[in-house]
């Protein structure tokens, strides 16, 4: 094991000491008896928690040092040996427990969690929009119950309006027709990967979570790692060939972060057992690094250093003068 340097600050350090007040909370949950493929992503969570350990707390793009952001971890839901309907219910109950503020990421587990988290966090689901950065439509038939299959069908079913969901990276050959034409028949936005990748993913996502402001109340980022393409998430079951590359998904996670009107973003669909060399879990916690990055930029005393800067570069009298 590599030994500590205390002047390379451990971004395991960081979340693991539970600062209070908080500026982002962070809540495991180790779901996986919903999952349609044999899957061990309870162990995630605590994967994602032991891989923050490799990467520092800085943010070489914007000069960003995490520990100007105070987060508390609340530990893993409890749902160990908990048949699939238990396991939801104790979800829906932890989140809900969980205050409106500070916003909330959930390390998953499998996709499942997204329907009870968000029902939870939601005053009004009929005012709530979802965004997903995800390879699939994930509305399929509820015949066998919730799964990670169908957790945007069931939101529709629970009020969610289909007009406030918008679905980034929807892969080429991924999905069912019929599920394309469900979809389309509720009004939800789908954003192939090379009509996200054409625009620039950071921004599509901005554009969209900025237009799902403007009629909603609130908002939930969905990030599925198995939008990645398989060479970069060979633990995610259902990464294909040809889905968005590292950057491109990190860049989302920053945006979404940093968007004030998102509550929760969860980090869902890795099986960190299957992942023979750790780079699914590696770009798990490099996508919660990356919202905390951006939620860093929602802080007042963040903001402050910002505006101080535009008004120095523009009092600041011009080499040519």
């Amino acid at each position: 094991m590599t030994p500590d340097d205390p002047e390379w600050p451990r971004a395991s350090a960081w979340l693991a000491a539970r600062s209070d007040p908080a500026g982002l909370a962070v809540l495991g949950v180790p779901l996986s008896r919903t999952s349609l493929s044999p899957s061990a992503a309870h162990e995630t969570p605590g994967a994602v928690r032991a891989a923050l350990r490799r990467f520092s707390t800085y943010h070489a793009g914007s000069g960003l040092d995490l520990r100007d952001l105070p987060v508390f971890d609340h530990g893993d839901v409890a749902m160990d040996g908990m048949p699939a309907s238990a396991a939801l219910e104790s979800v829906a109950a932890a989140v809900a427990a969980l205050p409106a503020i500070p916003p909330l990421v959930l390390l998953g587990g499998d996709n499942a969690l997204t329907r009870p988290a968000l029902v939870a966090r939601a005053p009004d689901l009929g005012r709530a929009g979802l965004l997903t950065l995800d390879a699939h439509h994930d509305v399929r038939g509820m015949h066998a119950g919730p799964t990670n299959g169908n957790p945007v069908r069931g939101l529709l079913d629970d009020g969610l309006d289909g007009a406030n969901v918008v679905q980034i990276g929807i892969g080429a050959f991924t999905n069912a027709p019929a599920h394309r034409s469900w979809a389309d028949e509720q009004g939800i936005t789908s954003v192939t990967v090379a009509e996200a990748r054409a625009e620039g993913v950071g921004a599509c996502v901005r554009r969209h979570l900025d237009e799902l402001a403007r009629r909603c109340d609130m908002l939930y980022v969905d990030l599925d790692i198995d939008v990645l393409d398989a060479a970069f998430a060979p633990g995610c079951p259902g990464a294909r060939p040809g889905g968005l590359l590292p950057g491109e998904l990190h860049d989302a996670a920053l945006v979404a972060g940093a968007h004030a009107a998102v509550a929760t973003i969860d980090v869902v669909e890795v099986d960190a057992a299957a992942d023979p060399t750790g780079i699914t879990v590696d770009n798990a916690a490099l996508c919660l690094l990356h919202v905390a990055a951006g939620v860093l930029t929602r802080m007042p005393a963040f903001q402050f250093q910002v505006w101080k800067s535009e008004v120095q570069t523009a009092v600041s009298p011009s080499r040519s003068a």
